[in-house]
């Protein structure tokens, strides 16, 4: 396996720009805490340049067939699985994950394109019966024009490929801002598409100060649409700035995921794959698990299966086969789940398992288990990002959905149960735009992904996913 790290670059006009007279960033190896490369800042003038060759390659890509698009993004497809062990080892490299987590994140944003390579195929109209003799009324649904698009670093492969498989399919061209932090896994996606015949321009790939950069895109009128997952706070900013020139945004920002256990549950099935959902990515996943509502008969048995299988997880670095838990992404985040445990034991809480930073090189936070979190800790408000689970028992469904729809977040939710009656009654209840009934692993390329309430609006995946970058146009012809 190839452990050494690609070159950085800004790519605009289907050029692949250095770091030559422009400021950079590091990048550093989360597990080492060592620099591995330093990703290109874009001036004001690239901004500038990415916003002109996107106006301009817009005018061809969307006059492109359909099939011709389909056929770019199933080849990009073809590239990107094709690479694939490259790509997972750019990725575990600079944000952390296990290798085995990469490989299966790249897998599944080759399956975006595919699904979205067809998607362009489905783009279709109707014809509207007039109420006049001699009329002619269609309703055309056209690429809304060139998209911005802001993307985390946590999941550097997966995020940008939703939002880049469904703008191209649309025939819409993007200017995409991955996070700094984990820039190697955008610009392979991005060295697909271009090797796969993507016409120059029609994605522009740059990095920079993100207030800057936001800034800077969403306030051009080249820009016709806004994308990004990321925070709440940051998602309320962009909605801001999208609303000043009535540019239609797509937010998938933050969670706390609930996850309700029933006394009737397969208990053990719900704790033993509740740890490796919640602790998956070291628990820097918007759609993990964080809140463990268990009914109270249940609530023993669920934590003593719970802190079992937490003690068990191995910790260390992704390249190693046998990790199960890779380092926190960047030093923030050791800072933040050191403040929220210490916040809460000092208002009562109790730690069953973690709590601490690993000695030595290296991000590394122990998987963290606290019980017995009062309402106040900051750990029941905030999304913790990180590796911690908070066990809470309940008696009445009504309290646990009370508890569940406490927050303002509505992104993921879970439940288990063996009754029929209650998965409809808990799925009716839970407010969140996706749900897991006896499962945690609810993502899909063919089911849309996105929130309600402060989580955002809109989603991405499935038929849904495409809708966000089409306008319709109706026309009446005599």
């Amino acid at each position: 396996m190839n452990t050494s790290y690609d070159s950085l670059y800004l790519f605009i006009g289907g050029e692949w720009i250095s770091a030559d007279g422009r400021d950079t960033a590091s990048v550093v190896n989360p597990a080492t805490e060592t620099e591995i490369g330093r990703v290109p800042l874009a001036t004001a003038d690239d901004l500038d340049h990415a916003l002109d060759v996107a106006q301009a390659s817009f005018e061809v890509w969307r006059r492109t067939v359909p099939d011709q698009r389909a056929k770019i993004l199933k080849r990009a497809a073809d590239l990107i699985l094709e690479r694939a062990s490259h790509i997972a080892s750019q990725m575990t490299l600079e944000e952390g994950k296990p290798l085995s987590e990469s490989m299966d994140e790249v897998t599944r944003a080759a399956e975006y394109f595919e699904w979205f390579a067809e998607s362009a195929r489905r783009i279709d109209g109707r014809v509207v019966p007039a109420n006049r003799p001699g009329v002619l009324q269609l309703v055309k649904r056209q690429a809304i024009g060139p998209v911005a698009a802001f993307t985390p670093w946590n999941f550097p492969a997966i995020t940008p490929a939703r939002k880049l498989s469904a703008a191209l399919a649309a025939g819409c061209s993007v200017i995409l801002k991955p996070g700094e932090e984990s820039p190697s896994t955008a610009l392979a996606l991005a060295r697909a598409l271009d090797d796969a015949g993507l016409p120059k321009g029609v994605l522009q790939v740059v990095f920079g100060v993100p207030d800057q950069v936001s800034s800077h895109l969403i306030a051009s009128p080249i820009i016709r649409k806004v994308t990004f997952t990321g925070s709440v706070p940051i998602g309320r900013l962009l909605s801001a700035r999208a609303a000043e020139g009535v540019k239609p945004i797509t937010l998938e920002l933050g969670g706390h995921g609930p996850v309700l256990v029933f006394e009737d549950a397969d208990v053990e099935k719900a704790a033993v794959e509740g740890v490796a959902n919640r602790f998956r990515g070291t628990g820097q996943v918007c759609i993990s698990s964080t809140r463990f509502l268990v009914q109270r008969g249940a609530y023993q048995a669920f934590v003593e299966h719970f802190v079992r299988a937490t003690n068990a997880l191995r910790i260390g670095n992704g390249l190693d086969s046998n990790t199960q838990v890779g380092p926190l992404a960047n030093p923030r985040q050791l800072a933040k789940m050191q403040e929220l445990i210490a916040d809460a034991v000092d208002k009562g809480a109790r730690v069953l398992a973690g709590g601490k930073r690993l000695p030595g090189q290296g991000f590394f936070f122990e998987p963290t288990v606290l019980a017995d979190v009062p309402m106040n800790a900051r750990v029941m408000h905030e999304e913790p990002f990180g590796p911690i689970a908070i066990l809470m028992p309940f008696d009445a469904l009504e309290d646990g959905l009370k508890e569940a729809n406490r927050l303002p977040y509505g992104l993921s939710a879970y439940a288990f149960t063996s009754s029929a009656r209650t998965a409809i009654d808990v799925a009716d209840g839970l407010e969140a735009g996706m749900i897991g009934i006896n499962q945690y692993r609810i993502v899909a390329t063919e089911l849309p992904f996105g929130g309600m309430k402060e989580s955002g609006h809109g989603s991405e995946g499935g038929i849904e996913g495409i809708e966000h970058y089409l306008t319709h146009k109706f026309i009446s012809q005599i």
